[in-house]
Formats: structure tokens, C-alpha cells, sequence
């Protein structure tokens, strides 16, 4: 008799990687686009964000004629307990980047988005079930050891990378096991917060003398544009995560981190050790030997 085939790794889906890496690359980049609010509080830019994404995301659902699969999505007990969890958890990932990009921790939040990889890596493995091969296990551990040298440089500020790797990391599983598309999830996420976001922002415009609209025209258009710079890369991503195996989603997310740290350092002064350089040559290295083995798996 036989011996069983040990189970296959899923195949990879060339759209899935395509949404995967566009969502990762505009996140990378975001810092760029925060960075010219630095005079708004977090709290504040947050808001606008629910709050112009919800209308975005009203006329692509109408666009797109996704109102009866929001519908069966909110028919369904369960679907609507996580989008519940999911829109809670996205929120708070939202507040700590904003608040980490203008308060001067770019890295610390490079350094959590760098963790979460690991974190989506394990949870696909562990929750989801998804195999690993001996090459993906290997490639694991050389990104956990790069992951390791740059925690030894941001101990001080490690809350707020840690707290950024397990939100995103959860709002990634549950979002793919929830049985709603991207948009339509996204759609009811959004709604969920708007009540919050909008009683606070009327609060704080009525009776706070902070400047929650900004200091100048410039400041209040880009505040509405938040609504577009949130929504399109998480409908990439939500796309994505429906379409690649959880594990590789997680090995893609090193192209945010990547491209935050380069933006620290290039455009904003901050310092790159020899501890970052041995660190990306780990990280780096991960990336290419779990891609490579998941592509031959695939074939």
C-alpha cells in the first residue's frame, strides 16, 4: 500500500501577488503622505480617515453593485461578530501608525511591521493549517534572527511595534476567514466606526481648540483625501489575503518595512546602523528563499 503524499503547499495566484505587493508598496511609502500633517493630531487624522473612506467606499459599492453582498454579510451571525473584531482592530492599528510616524518613531513602526510577517507566517501555519516545507522553515528562522537584531535597537519604543504587529496580524486572519469580499467587508468595517468617528470629530470641532481640520486649506484637502490614501492599499490587501496562502502574504509584508526604513533614513534623518544593514541582509534573504520555495511548490 502506498504511503500518503504529504500535503502540498497552495498555489500561488500571480493577481493575489500583484494586490499583495501594490498594497504593500503604498503602505511602505504612507509615512511620506502623514508627514505633511504633522500639525493635526492622531486622533484627528484617524477620524478623517472613517469618515471620507466611508463615503469613498459607499460609491464603490455602489459602483459595483455590492449592496446585496453587504446584506448577506450582515445576515450572518458570524461574519458580523468578526467584521465587528476586524473593524476594532484596524481602527486601533490606524491610531498607533499615525501617531508613530508624527510623533518621530518611523522605525519603531517599521520594526512592527517587520514582526508581523513572522506573526502571519505563524498563525497561517498554526490556525489556518497551511504547510511549511524545510525551505520555508528555514527561511522562518533567517528572517526572525534579522527581526531579532533590529529589537535589540528599539527596546524603548517596542509597544508600539509590538502592539502594531499583533493588531494587523489578527485583522489579516480574521479577514480571511470571514465569508465577505473585499469591499463589501471593508464597507461594513468602515460603517462600524463611523458613529465614533464622527461624534468625536464634531465634539472636537465645536469644543476643542486643537486644529482638527488643519491649519490651512492644504492641510483640509489632504485630511479628506486620507479617505483614499486608507482605503485602496486595505481593499489590495483584503483582496490579496483571499487569493495567496497566509504565509506568503505575511513574506510580502517585508516590502512596507523596507521601504519605511529607506524613507527614515533617506528623507528623514534617521540613523542606519550596522545593526540595520545585517539585519536587512537577513530579512532580504528570508524573503527570497521562502518566495523561491513556495513558487517551485506551486509549479
Amino acid at each position: 500500500m502506498n504511503a500518503p503524499l504529504p500535503p502540498r503547499a497552495p498555489a500561488l495566484s500571480r493577481t493575489g501577488l500583484g494586490l499583495g505587493i501594490g498594497a504593500y508598496t503604498a503602505w511602505g511609502l504612507m509615512p511620506l503622505y502623514f508627514k505633511l500633517l504633522l500639525g493635526v493630531p492622531a486622533l484627528a487624522i484617524v477620524a478623517h480617515r472613517i469618515v471620507w473612506s466611508f463615503l469613498l467606499l459607499g460609491g464603490l459599492i455602489t459602483l459595483q453593485r455590492a449592496w446585496p453582498a453587504i446584506r448577506a454579510a450582515l445576515g450572518e451571525p458570524r461574519t458580523v461578530r468578526l467584521l465587528l473584531a476586524t473593524s476594532g482592530l484596524i481602527g486601533v492599528n490606524w491610531l498607533l501608525y499615525v501617531y508613530a510616524v508624527n510623533s518621530g518613531h518611523i522605525l519603531a513602526a517599521s520594526l512592527g511591521y517587520y514582526l508581523n510577517p513572522l506573526a502571519n507566517i505563524l498563525l497561517g501555519r498554526f490556525v489556518l493549517g497551511e504547510p511549511l516545507s524545510r525551505p520555508q522553515w528555514v527561511a522562518v528562522a533567517l528572517a526572525a534572527v534579522g527581526v531579532s537584531i533590529l529589537a535589540v535597537g528599539a527596546l524603548s519604543h517596542l509597544w508600539i511595534s509590538l502592539a502594531l504587529c499583533v493588531s494587523f496580524a489578527l485583522y489579516g486572519l480574521l479577514r480571511k476567514v470571514a465569508t465577505v469580499d473585499a469591499t463589501a467587508g471593508l464597507g461594513i468595517e468602515t460603517a462600524l466606526l463611523l458613529p465614533v468617528a464622527t461624534l468625536w470629530l464634531t465634539w472636537a470641532t465645536l469644543a476643542s481648540s486643537q486644529p482638527v481640520w488643519g491649519t490651512n486649506s492644504t492641510d483640509t484637502f489632504l485630511l479628506v483625501l486620507a479617505g483614499a490614501v486608507s482605503t485602496v492599499p486595505l481593499l489590495l490587501f483584503t483582496a490579496a489575503a483571499r487569493l495567496l496562502p497566509y504565509s506568503t502574504l505575511g513574506i510580502l509584508q517585508f516590502i512596507a518595512p523596507t521601504l519605511q526604513f529607506l524613507v527614515a533614513v533617506f528623507l528623514f534623518g534617521e540613523p542606519f546602523t550596522t545593526a540595520h544593514a545585517a539585519a536587512f541582509a537577513c530579512i532580504w534573504s528570508a524573503a527570497l528563499i521562502y518566495l523561491v520555495a513556495a513558487l517551485r511548490s506551486s509549479r
